[in-house]
């Protein structure tokens, strides 16, 4: 029996070496090259100038915290000063960085659009730069096409397009002048593949996408990064805060936002796609990631699978 046993090892182990030590021995080189180069660049961000808009709350705040941690001179913006000012103590407090900078908390509301640019001039008189901007400020939908007053589509689009895009190019101007920059758009999977009841914000979403497509192309001489990180369900107060078609706040904690990744987890991953100079990022689970290419590879079947969807969403109602 022992020696059936030991016979049984010893085949296993002659297979191991066979076909895994040349899997296992460079993947683990390779992690193990990655993890270095990670510190490595995560040292460099020491001192660098990073503004974050929605930073009172959610996957804002875990930016913050996470930036602020590296040693980030973090400017902080968003509506509610009150919060503002609660992220900002609670960094202060719990991260003892040296040298530290105090973070520059901006009440602002992006879209007043004609204000953007003094608001940045205001911070470049701080720090004298700005390395990294983040747009992660932003708002949902839900309701249907037919019954949605345009004008939530033109907020949804004025918030989720146009206040990000006048933001990063009322910051562009001084990247360019220092030769360096790195736009961050938090966009979503729905800015890839659109599903029923979130037209206007899924809109909202693909046009910030293609917007950062062409800045990355025209910019690429001027040492201008452009990364879009596209998550899936995050745990915050999205859809709590989403608009309806008549304009009135959601208020309803989805089960899908419920079950989201946490804050954190995604605030890291955009941590690395930044270190990584990472250009398009998608945070999602393996079925939404097959859905992204089978809406290019086979959109007929992807029609259909939404047209079902659909008409499961509206019996739910």
């Amino acid at each position: 029996m022992k020696q059936n046993q030991l016979k049984g090892w010893s085949v296993i182990w002659w297979l191991f070496k066979l076909f895994g030590l040349p899997i296992t021995l460079p993947w683990l080189i390779y992690h193990l090259f990655d993890i270095m180069q990670q510190k490595r660049r995560k040292a460099t961000l020491c001192g660098k100038v990073v503004m974050i808009t929605g930073a009172s709350s959610g996957l804002g705040e875990a930016l913050a915290h996470i930036f602020y941690d590296c040693g980030c001179k973090v400017i902080l913006i968003s509506r509610r000063k009150e919060e503002l000012e609660r992220v900002k103590n609670a960094l202060m407090n719990t991260y003892h960085t040296i040298p530290t900078y105090p973070p520059i908390v901006v009440p602002l509301d992006i879209t007043n659009i004609n204000s953007l640019h003094s608001e940045v001039e205001k911070v470049i008189e701080i720090h004298g730069k700005v390395d990294i901007l983040i747009n992660n400020a932003g708002i949902s939908y839900r309701g249907e096409v037919i019954n949605t007053n345009v004008d939530v589509d033109i907020k949804v689009m004025l918030t989720n397009y146009f206040a990000q895009i006048a933001l990063a190019k009322a910051v562009l101007p001084f990247m360019i002048k220092q030769q360096y920059g790195h736009i961050v758009c938090i966009s979503s999977l729905q800015g890839k593949i659109s599903i029923p009841y979130r037209s206007a914000y899924a809109a909202s979403k693909h046009a910030l996408e293609a917007w950062c497509d062409s800045c990355r192309a025209e910019l690429a001489d001027q040492n201008i990064e452009v990364t879009v990180i596209s998550p899936g369900y995050v745990k915050t107060s999205l859809s709590l805060n989403a608009l309806t078609g008549t304009g009135q706040v959601y208020g309803v904690m989805d089960k899908t936002t419920e079950g989201g990744y946490s804050p954190e987890y995604v605030a890291d991953c955009i941590l690395k796609a930044i270190l990584k100079r990472e250009k398009d990022v998608v945070i999602s689970e393996f079925t939404p990631k097959m859905a992204i290419y089978l809406r290019t590879l086979c959109p007929s079947l992807y029609f259909w699978i939404i047209r079902k969807r659909a008409k499961k969403l509206k019996k739910e109602e």
